[in-house]
């Protein structure tokens, strides 16, 4: 006989003890004393007090384990969401709806990261831990190799999760930015070669592309008096470049969306390097023109492609100071085509000089197809419905008669009429010219940086760019009246306040930023530089055709004929910023994305 003994069971497990004895041949005594022998072990070994006090020990580190593993994952999620709390901006209503749909595509890949995490058995914060303490154990003492040792650790535990999602350099750990002069000189060399195969490559050619738009205010006078140009001409051509430029700047979104900026924009500096030799080798005004146009089309994606390859392969916390670099480097193009041009057009002339341009753009056509490497984006599937979106924002149509009014006028009087207006109205010299206009170029590369500063300070101050871009285009107003009323004030001064309103682009595109959601700001961008560049276009060539409208007299146009043209221009942007500063209900953002009730 048995001794009788008994049990106090919860119903749960005396419900699961019920059915299990419910099998043939099987009773729950058999069951207990089954499930007993297996805890404390057998009955030879039941006297053994070692072999029970190691089973409760491997129990007691099992529960220990699991408690440590439970307060790392509370401390891991209270931490973050602490962090993401502190630092993450509300978002505006306009970008709730974009902002959900990326959300929950990245959400997919969360999870599905987090199986294969599961499946491979070696939970990542444990891994992580022991990661870091091994390399601060094996580590030399010298600060510098022990935090780029952990950081690089840390790097590779991160790229076995992330290789096959990210296409670009991945970003560096929050290890990297503890920065001694050892680590920065590390840092450049790593970038080194990103900054020889990328960036440079695609500066030249957004020089090139400054350097072909601003040219022609130093070629006006060799062109007119070589071919018999008149003021109407000169206008046409200069402004033809802009016409082109502007045409090519929706479908090359396109382009560099399916193909990448590598291969977009060596193709299209081979058009630019071939619309530079007929140039060269025009014997008439036509020819002339359809090389001028081939230019234009051929530099049409300088500023894009490039911008689009800092995105793809550098940091993004590196990419605002690469662009701010990209814009001022580029902006050199404009003060070569002053003083550097005039001496290459006295000492070679005008066809040589467009001969060499054509070589050197071919060059970095070349340059770029061989030296970039390969990394197109994933194709867009929304082009169409994305730009329907910008167009059908009564914002966008707020800014942009402002922007372009103010932008185009003076890109275009940069462009040409002004060195025109130099040499016709204010007499000034060949030498006279070309120091105003590298002035000029200067200040545009200035204005870009101030401009850019003083938004980030007054954004500090609750202050949008939106009065700011007001303010500057009431200042260039002020200027063109100056001009046309003949007020005694320095040339230097006006003219370099008209160049640095050409880089006021700084302050449209923050303003489209703030717009629409960051999926859409590329093609809202695109959107206003097309009307940037047609402003340009229309102003060079109504400009020549009013001024064409009196005789010249020994070579010089009158100072009226300047002076009707230019306050036409005003005309439009008095009227473009009453648009842009009269309020109106009807400008309200669009309405707030609102969560569907299953989600809420």
């Amino acid at each position: 006989m048995k001794p009788r003994i008994g049990v106090y069971l919860s119903d749960g497990m005396a419900a699961r003890l019920a059915e299990a004895a419910t099998r043939p041949g099987v009773t729950k005594s058999a069951l207990v004393e089954e499930a007993l022998d297996r805890l404390l072990g057998s009955e030879d070994d039941f006297s053994d007090t070692a072999t029970l006090a190691r089973q409760f020990a491997a129990m007691s580190g099992q529960l220990e384990q699991l408690d440590r593993n439970l307060r790392i994952v509370n401390e891991t999620v209270a931490l973050h969401a602490r962090f993401h709390l502190a630092v993450t901006p509300l978002l505006p209503a306009a970008a709730q709806e974009a902002a959900f749909a990326l959300g929950a595509k990245r959400f997919e890949e969360f999870a599905a990261q987090v199986e294969r995490r599961v499946d491979r058995g070696v939970p990542l914060i444990q891994e992580t831990i022991d990661r870091v303490s091994a390399a601060r154990a094996a580590a030399p003492r010298d600060d510098v190799l022990k935090a780029r040792f952990i950081d690089t650790t840390i790097s590779r535990g991160n790229n076995d999760d992330n290789n096959e999602d990210e296409a670009a350099v991945p970003e560096k750990s929050a290890q990297s930015s503890r920065v001694t002069g050892r680590q920065v000189a590390a840092n450049l060399a790593a970038n080194g070669s990103l900054i020889l195969r990328v960036f440079l490559p695609f500066v030249t050619g957004y020089y090139a592309a400054y350097l072909f738009r601003s040219i022609n205010a130093v070629m006006a006078t060799p062109l007119a008096t070589d071919l018999g140009l008149g003021a109407g001409d000169l206008g046409l051509l200069t402004s033809v470049y802009f016409l082109t430029f502007a045409a090519a700047q929706i479908p090359i979104g396109i382009l560099l969306d399916r193909y990448g900026p590598r291969r977009v924009q060596s193709a299209l500096m081979v058009v630019a390097a071939l619309g530079s030799a007929l140039f060269a080798a025009s014997e008439n005004f036509p020819m002339l023109l359809l090389g001028r146009a081939l230019i234009g089309l051929g530099v049409a994606a300088a500023l894009t492609a490039g911008m689009q390859a800092l995105v793809l392969w550098f940091p993004r916390e590196r990419v605002p100071l690469l662009n701010g670099l990209m814009v001022m480097l580029g902006a050199l193009g404009a003060v070569t085509a002053t003083w550097p041009a005039e001496l290459l057009l006295a000492r070679i002339g005008w066809r040589e000089l467009f001969g060499l341009l054509a070589a050197l753009t071919a060059v970095c056509a070349i340059l770029v197809h061989l030296v970039v490497p390969e990394a197109a984006p994933a194709r867009s599937k929304a082009v169409s419905v994305g730009l329907k979106k910008v167009f059908g924002d009564p914002r966008f149509w707020r800014l942009a008669p402002l922007s372009a009014s103010s932008i185009g006028t003076a890109w275009a009087l940069q462009g040409l009429w002004a060195a025109q207006w130099f040499a016709d109205v204010d007499g000034f010299d060949r030498a006279g010219v070309v120091r105003h206009l590298f002035m000029m170029a200067i200040a545009l590369g200035v204005g870009g940086i101030g401009l850019g500063i003083a938004a980030d300070r007054l954004r500090r101050r609750g202050v949008g760019p939106e009065v700011l871009l007001g303010l500057v285009a009431t200042l260039f107003i002020a200027i063109q009246l100056a001009l046309i009323l003949r007020l005694p004030l320095p040339s230097y001064v006006l003219w370099s306040g008209v160049a640095a309103t050409g880089a006021a682009t700084v302050l449209s595109y923050a303003i489209l930023a703030e717009y629409f959601p960051k999926a859409l700001t590329g093609r809202a961008n695109g959107a206003l530089n097309l009307f940037h560049v047609a402003m340009a276009f229309a102003v060079q060539y109504a400009t020549g055709l009013v001024v064409q409208q009196w005789l010249p007299d020994a070579g010089h146009y009158p100072e009226e004929a300047y002076r009707t043209a230019f306050a036409l221009n005003v005309a439009f942007q008095v009227a473009a910023w009453i648009w842009f500063v009269m309020p109106r209900a009807s400008l309200r953002p669009p309405v707030a994305w609102r969560p569907r009730p299953s989600e809420s």
